[in-house]
């Protein structure tokens, strides 16, 4: 492993973290809603990112150490399964079924949706 490589993921993953941290604080703030739209929006748009990533890595027969610090360092620290989880769990243990059940599959969907667009741009680079 590259040293330059190891440190780019760290940093690259401490300000994917910040950006995290910072759009969830904007979106609450701007929406002022219990639901928890802001890491509902910073896991669909990391991953359309990485799908973008990915599929920039899967069409291009170079290996470039950028797309592994963004990847596994930026996209990582900006995206954030555990705390879904632990909001669909809140919004599940006071009763609001409904919305953990719609922030649970919501999620998974367009997230999902949302790295195969990526994929799919990416390919026609």
């Amino acid at each position: 492993m590259n040293a330059w490589v190891l440190l780019g993921v760290g940093v690259f993953g401490g300000l994917g973290a910040v950006a995290r941290y910072a759009q969830d604080t904007v979106v609450r703030a701007w929406v002022g809603s219990a639901h928890p739209w802001g890491t509902m929006s910073i896991n669909v748009i990391g991953s359309f990112v990485l799908g973008f990533l990915t599929g920039l890595a899967v069409f291009s027969s170079e290996p470039n150490a950028w797309k592994i610090v963004l990847s596994s360092g930026a996209c990582a620290g900006y995206t954030t399964f555990s705390t879904a989880m632990f909001e669909v769990a809140t919004l599940a243990r006071t009763g609001r079924w409904g919305a953990a059940a719609a922030t649970l599959f919501g999620t998974l969907v367009v997230s999902v949706l949302a790295a195969a667009a990526g994929v799919w741009l990416a390919g026609a680079f």
